[in-house]
């Protein structure tokens, strides 16, 4: 079967299409920093429906574990270290965390929102 060119690159124009929706969204960036055993931030809004993707920045000189059973994650950030890591899609909502090692003072919330 021999297909007319204009046919071709119809068919071609779909394909790539149906790759890019394929393809998921770049996670939503969340700038997070640990000073004096405290979150800043400590209370972020983030789409629902996407992954957010956390950039911790430690700047105290303690070993300190970003904790969320909410989240489902647990991840060590070292003295004056950075860690990055992954959450989600959330569902709209709100997921506490925590520092593990100082839950008295380092604690705040991720609320997941829908879009308007």
């Amino acid at each position: 079967m021999k297909l007319h060119v204009p046919a071709a690159v119809l068919i071609g124009l779909f394909a790539v299409h149906a790759v890019a929706a394929a393809t998921p969204a770049e996670p939503f960036v969340v700038a997070l920093t640990l000073k004096d055993h405290r979150f800043t931030p400590d209370k972020m809004t983030v789409p629902a429906g996407r992954r957010i993707r956390i950039e911790l920045t430690n700047q105290d000189a303690a070993l300190e574990e970003f904790d969320s059973e909410a989240l489902r994650v647990e991840k060590d950030v070292t003295p004056h270290g950075q860690v990055s890591f992954t959450v989600g899609p959330l569902q709209p909502g709100s997921y506490p965390f925590m520092g593990e090692l100082h839950a008295d003072t380092a604690s705040g919330v991720i609320t997941a929102t829908a879009a308007p």
